[in-house]
């Protein structure tokens, strides 16, 4: 006697298992223009590589010879893949199958996503499709023991332990509500594919029966709505550009928090010295430039990866590479609201903070800051909080920091741009102060003006007497800065800088702890 029958059984629900929610389903899912989460994991990562973990698990019913005559697989796919050379962990809901809300089989292998990842010490990547829990598979008859053991963890803490451990990112490829909306911004990194997904906490239906508001998925949720409220960072025209971005954030990061990040080739010259760089500020500071230029100039060519452009306009984050290392980026920009940290801008400004501590990336920040935003939405938002949360993580951060001023620094916001044993640099182009003189000098002379016979030349004469003290070279003499440099020199002296804190990265390998912030 032998096992032939039971061995073919496992061949054949591993085989069914792959038929997902079947042709007619699958082809519905396309007709939408969505790919099955099998196509997705493929077009992610390597070839051969993706070695699925519960590969048979599900439910099949049989004849009465024990024969299978209906298999309903597991709605969550998960297991090992290969991204940019290394191993990672990969999941995501099976649409065809309940819409992705899960089933048993389906909601084991979802929590078993940040428990391969913790385990094995290996990033994450989620592909978030479904509708979390589903009010009609609750219903039925009682099961003889109901909820979790008092003894058992919390649910979602091994959820908070993946984020500390390892670097989690998350695609909302189609809509996406409940429990994975939760598991999205759970995340380092999230991008939205623009023509297929939304993101909510709960569906049109729910909410118009809750709060009496009708409202379709894409007004509700769609990539407009939550690339500007933060809920996920970039958007993709595509799901192919999606798990570009995805990749291509991994590129960046370690394995996890006890590894550092890979050095690649550089072929791009550490001490090229870009022209434009001597004149992008202009001389008027009232007219403003484009900072992103500025950044592109000095990094790596083609390296920087911008992270939530549409959220907190004024700052601009991001990752990017000196001669081949891994850099996070901070950066005002002064298109909007002349660069100042709005609660929003500061929000961001602090998530890149953590984010480069958590993974021991050093920080290149190009200051250019008025100070926190004034006015009613600012005092609405609380932004002086935001501000001095980010402040806080500055000033806590373990990571190398680098500055470079390049325009202005002005008030309490000026130090969100400075963390201990910062490496500072100074264009000529820098002005500092606790206030813009602009300003400054309708507050503090309104009477001498008001009472001069033309007050706009007495207010210019007097702007200009100022601006002549606030000069960067008195810095310079006095050591209050490392360097007062030429423009163009700016990328030679980072990519020196750079080498110089490479061995320091070693002692920071490990956990991070931060204490209490605003």
């Amino acid at each position: 006697m032998s096992w032939h029958k039971e061995a073919h059984e496992i061949e054949l629900r591993r085989e069914l298992s792959k038929q997902q929610g079947g042709e007619e389903s699958i082809q519905i899912h396309h007709a939408k223009g969505r790919l099955t989460i099998r196509e997705r994991i493929d077009g992610l990562v390597a070839p051969n590589s993706f070695e699925e973990h519960g590969e048979g698990a599900g439910f099949a019913e049989k004849d009465e010879d024990g024969t299978i005559k209906e298999f309903s697989p597991a709605n969550y796919v998960i297991g090992f893949g290969e991204v940019n050379g290394k191993r990672i962990v990969v999941g995501g809901e099976d649409f065809t199958l309940k819409g992705g809300s899960p089933n048993g089989a389906g909601l084991r292998k979802s929590v078993y996503a940040e428990e391969l990842a913790v385990q094995f010490k290996l990033p994450l990547i989620r592909m978030l499709e479904g509708g979390g829990g589903s009010v009609a598979g609750s219903a039925g008859p009682r099961p003889k023991t109901v909820g979790s053991p008092v003894y058992a963890e919390p649910r979602f803490k091994i959820i908070a332990d993946a984020m500390n451990t390892v670097p989690v990112v998350s695609g909302a490829m189609g809509p996406v509500a409940g429990f994975p909306a939760g598991r999205l911004v759970a995340s380092h990194f999230s991008v939205m594919v623009k023509r297929t997904a939304q993101i909510m906490v709960a569906g049109p239906a729910l909410v118009e029966r809750a709060l009496g508001v009708s409202m379709t998925k894409e007004e509700l949720g769609g990539w407009k709505v939550h690339t500007r409220s933060g809920i996920v960072d970039n958007a993709a025209d595509s799901e192919e550009e999606a798990l570009d971005q995805m990749r291509r954030f991994l590129s960046y990061m370690p394995q996890n928090i006890w590894q550092l990040s890979e050095r690649v080739h550089c072929q791009d010259d550490p001490r090229r010295a870009d022209d434009e760089l001597i004149s992008i500020v202009p001389r008027d500071g009232r007219m403003p430039y484009d900072m992103r230029a500025l950044i592109e100039h000095v990094v790596d060519v083609k390296s920087f990866f911008e992270i939530a452009p549409d959220f907190g306009h004024g700052q601009i984050i991001g990752l990017a590479r000196l001669n081949g290392a891994a850099v996070g980026i901070i950066a005002n920009d002064c298109t909007h609201f002349a660069g100042a940290m709005t609660a929003q801008g500061s929000q961001k400004a602090k998530r890149m903070m953590e984010l480069c501590d958590m993974f021991h990336i050093p920080i290149v920040n190009f200051l250019d800051e008025p100070g926190f935003m004034i006015g009613p939405d600012a005092e609405n938002s609380a932004a002086i909080r935001s501000g001095m949360s980010a402040v806080s993580a500055a000033v806590q951060s373990t990571v190398p920091w680098a500055t470079i001023a390049i325009h202005k620094s002005f008030g309490v916001a000026s130090a969100a741009h400075f963390a201990p044993n910062t490496y500072q640099l100074a264009w000529p182009s820098w002005e500092m102060g606790a206030l813009p003189v602009q300003g400054g000098v309708a507050v503090a002379f309104h009477r001498e003006i008001a009472e001069a016979e033309d007050p706009e030349a007495k207010r210019k004469e007097l702007e200009e007497s100022l601006m002549k003290n606030r000069s960067p070279f008195p810095m310079m003499e006095s050591f209050a800065v490392h360097e007062l440099i030429d423009p163009r020199q700016t990328r030679s002296r980072l990519c020196r800088w750079v080498e110089w804190v490479q061995p320091l990265l070693e002692d920071l390998k490990g956990p991070v702890r931060w204490g209490m912030r605003p």
